[in-house]
């Protein structure tokens, strides 16, 4: 059986400022993109609630004292979707007891105002490196090329247009290719739905689906792509 390969380099992080005062916020933005990151602001806890729940990022960067919803408030609900998503608080509080209050919350980290840049970037990038795993930048799947910052691969010179999801799920099972992925694991990490949820959706088959038509000289025996019985779904590669 054919396996695939792929070439592993990084890529910028992405990461949601949560910050209400005007002048930090865009002081952040500037630095975080001085620094290699892909940045989303939110100048209010309402919104910033919005994206951490309904967006994916690799870490969030949490004011404590916003209006609508707090960060405190941000952490916890963003917790109960995902146990992994990278936290740090953005507080001018520095109370033993705020500082625990967050930790306890499931924050990652922490940093007073006022801080350094490089403090902050340091800190930034010590939790960025226990958490993310290495991304490929190709992937090789026999004939076909993909290039997964593009949504693109290519086969015989022809493209094929892949959307975020399709790609995100392909990583997933390509980062966890020496096993296979379970339903419940996909629907958790690529989906965002909270582990043990008793969920019942054709979402996983469906995109299943439509990645072997894109990716599978045939779909209806795929060589890449394979279905484990009763275990889930596992990217044979080198």
């Amino acid at each position: 059986m054919a396996a695939g390969t792929l070439v592993r380099v990084n890529r910028k992080p992405s990461i949601l400022v949560v910050e209400d005062e005007a002048a930090i916020r865009t002081g952040l933005v500037d630095v975080l993109v001085y620094h290699g990151f892909e940045v989303t602001a939110a100048a209010d806890g309402r919104l910033g609630l919005e994206l951490a729940l309904n967006d994916r990022f690799d870490l969030l960067l949490l004011d404590v004292m916003l209006p609508g919803v707090d960060g405190f408030e941000i952490c916890n609900r963003v917790r109960e979707a995902s146990r992994d998503q990278p936290i740090i608080m953005l507080t001018a509080k520095t109370a033993d007891e705020d500082i625990i209050h967050g930790l306890t919350l499931g924050a990652d980290d922490y940093v007073a105002k006022p801080f350094s840049v490089a403090q902050l970037v340091l800190r930034i990038q010590a939790v960025l490196r226990r958490a993310l795993p290495s991304t490929p930048d190709q992937l090789q799947l026999g004939a076909m090329t993909i290039t997964p910052l593009n949504l693109s691969g290519e086969r015989a010179g022809r493209e094929v247009a892949f959307t975020r999801r399709e790609m995100d799920l392909l990583l997933h099972l390509a980062a966890n290719s020496e096993r296979a992925v379970s339903r419940d694991e996909l629907l958790n990490k690529v989906w965002g739905y909270a582990e043990n949820v008793d969920l019942e959706t054709r979402t996983i088959d469906i995109h299943i689906a439509k990645l072997r038509r894109k990716i599978e000289a045939d779909a209806a025996a795929p060589e890449y792509l394979l279905t484990v019985r009763g275990a889930g779904y596992r990217l044979a590669l080198d």
